[in-house]
């Protein structure tokens, strides 16, 4: 079990811990979160004993070993796999004294503790996990110092799965890993021996993995049993319990403290008046828990395009060499959403970089006259300029527009007033990412491409995303690990698979249940026929009648609404005025009557849409 007992601990006077306390018995998978910058990570320096504690104590069972992810990932010679092998020190110290000892006893010590941790099956266990993380054969037997510093991150957390230590301990463990590579970790977590305690923002990670949540706020720790979901749940049932009795309390204090006040110098109310006051000092005030902060994303609205508005037929893309994808028969439409599934290294970001016109393909590719596309991936977060502040980085992709303008753009991004005078290089990775995709759509995107951009965000600014595209209307092409994000968002599946994109008929659970079930490479439907894809463009043709039809409807509205209003002012009404009266009745008339055929018009498209994809 770990103990956590009334601990205390602060950074540069900022207290962090205040009596804090918590028990996790062993073989518990818990979820630990809160808000960003309230300890979370430092709580796990605190349990490895990286920092002194100001007050109380954590305690493990004797001779427990701690594991977590390194923070120098391996980058030498040796092999992945020797590299896992590696880690763990018990097993690679045995086999050096195995091969060393002479003496009968020391040697028959050793081989029975080789065989007490199953030492001989390490080498199949660390191949499966490194295979989970994305590495196949080959490259297992390559060195560490070929893969750049995000696949090395995942051998370090290969290895420490691979040393199952009694409390492992991740942080934001998916951040380096593709949605496969997540779905297996989720998988494998669920599995594993011994005590895990996960900071992350990853939703599905925290509902699936872990069976308890540590919820870190206002210096306290509080262990909740059940997934995130049900964590949500009870926090906003004890919020609404707190808030109704603090408006109670507070209905009752001011109720008491009115009488006083009145009858203080009266005195025949004197003595019920210090009876009231005496009520009052011990009415203790009902604080409710602080609401999250509100975060938010407001992307700037294209105007519509007629579809598609970006065609490929027969296209090829690579970087100089034989192509990476092939044969690329899509369409995009102006209200797709599409995730694009496939294991890294297959293409998607390839793919992202043709769309976003970064990358030069051969064939065909027709893009819209206008067409504006806005393009984040993650790398351009550590592309920020990070001696510059956000306003800085504004006012030169808008020289022309006035400060006041450039700041509420940033404070329509979550960013305020402080946080835009503050260089990038002082920012959190999740205010990076929120400037980074405040530059991607700073001119308003007919197509929005985002390759992991959810990586630095915490829950309350992933959900935050999820309305935003939800309400946006250009298409949104996405490559994320966040199941969640892609479920809400995404209406359409690409599998980027074999030097191909085709349509993934089926949906995310089936994509899911496959991996986990060991289908390395789930199929996609063949390639649509010229019919198909003529179905698809008159579909489309109906969806972009039945935007026009909405559009009309809202117009109609908003009129109507305003003529509403008019038509309520009772000055309106006097003798003097009739003639004016008769003028806005008739207008309003008109359009109540408009509003009918252009509702009829919009039943009659929708009507139309679903029997086309009903066909």
């Amino acid at each position: 079990m770990l103990s956590i007992d009334d601990i205390s601990f602060s950074i540069q006077g900022n207290p962090l811990f205040d009596g804090a306390s918590a028990q996790v018995p062993a073989g518990h998978k818990v979820g630990l979160v809160g808000r960003n910058g309230t300890g979370k990570t430092t709580l796990f320096r605190l349990i490895r004993g990286e920092l002194a504690l100001e007050g109380g104590t954590i305690t493990l069972p004797s001779r427990a070993r701690v594991g977590g992810v390194a923070q120098e990932v391996p980058s030498s010679s040796r092999s992945l796999l020797d590299t896992v092998l590696d880690a763990d020190t018990e097993r690679a110290s045995l086999l050096a004294e195995a091969e060393s000892a002479t003496d009968p006893a020391c040697i028959a010590a050793v081989q029975t503790r080789l065989a007490d941790i199953d030492a001989w099956s390490a080498e199949g266990r660390a191949s499966a996990i490194l295979k989970g993380l994305g590495f196949d054969t080959a490259a297992q037997a390559r060195p560490c110092s070929d893969f750049s510093g995000g696949w090395r991150m995942r051998v370090a957390l290969a290895g420490v799965l691979f040393a199952e230590p009694d409390l492992l301990l991740l942080d934001e463990p998916t951040n380096y890993l593709d949605l496969e590579g997540a779905l297996w970790l989720e998988s494998y977590l669920a599995r594993y021996p011994h005590t895990v305690i996960i900071i992350s923002h990853d939703r599905g990670l925290l509902n699936r993995a872990v069976d308890y949540i540590l919820h870190l706020e206002d210096r306290k720790l509080t262990l909740y049993a059940g997934g995130y979901d049900s964590f949500a749940r009870t926090r906003a049932e004890q919020r609404a319990v707190l808030a109704a009795e603090a408006q109670k309390v507070a209905a009752r204090r001011a109720h008491m403290q009115k009488f006083v006040d009145r009858f203080r110098a009266q005195a025949t109310k004197a003595r019920q008046a210090q009876s009231r006051l005496k009520m009052l000092e011990k009415l203790t005030p009902i604080t409710p828990p602080a609401e999250a902060a509100r975060h938010v994303f407001s992307f700037p609205t294209p105007e519509e395009l007629s579809p598609p508005i970006l065609r490929l037929e027969d296209v090829a893309v690579g970087y100089g060499g034989p192509p990476v994808l092939r044969h690329l028969d899509l369409r995009i439409d102006q209200d797709d959403r599409i995730a694009l599934l496939g294991r890294n290294g297959e293409g998607k970001s390839t793919l992202s970089k043709l769309l976003a016109g970064k990358l030069e393909g051969a064939g065909k590719l027709t893009r819209a006259s206008k067409l504006r596309v806005g393009y984040f991936a993650q790398h351009q977060v550590d592309e920020l300029h990070i001696d510059e502040t956000p306003l800085q980085h504004l006012q030169r992709a808008r020289p022309a527009e006035a400060p006041a303008k450039l700041r509420a753009r940033l404070a329509g991004f979550g960013l305020r007033a402080e946080q835009a005078e503050t260089v990038v290089a002082k920012l959190s990775g999740g205010q990076k990412a929120r400037l980074s995709l405040l530059l991607a759509t700073l001119d308003a995107p007919h197509l929005l491409i985002l390759d992991e951009p959810t990586n630095h965000l915490d829950i309350e600014s992933r959900e935050a995303l999820v309305e935003a595209l939800s309400a946006y209307s250009g298409a949104v092409i996405l490559v994320s690990h966040d199941m969640h994000l892609l479920s809400l968002v995404a209406d359409r599946l690409w599998l980027v698979s074999g030097g191909r994109v085709q349509p993934y008929e089926e949906d995310l659970d089936s994509y899911r249940a496959q991996l986990l079930a060991g289908d390395s490479k789930p199929a996609a439907k063949p390639d649509p026929a010229p019919v198909k894809r003529a179905r698809r463009e008159d579909i489309s043709t109906l969806r972009s009648e039945l935007r026009k039809c909405e559009g009309r409807v809202s117009k109609l509205e908003e009129m109507r609404d305003k003529l509403a209003r008019k038509l309520a002012d009772t000055a309106l009404y006097e003798d003097a005025r009739a003639h004016e009266l008769q003028v806005w009745q008739t207008k309003y008339a008109e359009v109540m009557d408009g509003l009918d055929r252009a509702e009829a018009l919009w039943v009659k498209a929708q009507a139309a849409l679903d029997a086309a994809e009903d066909a």
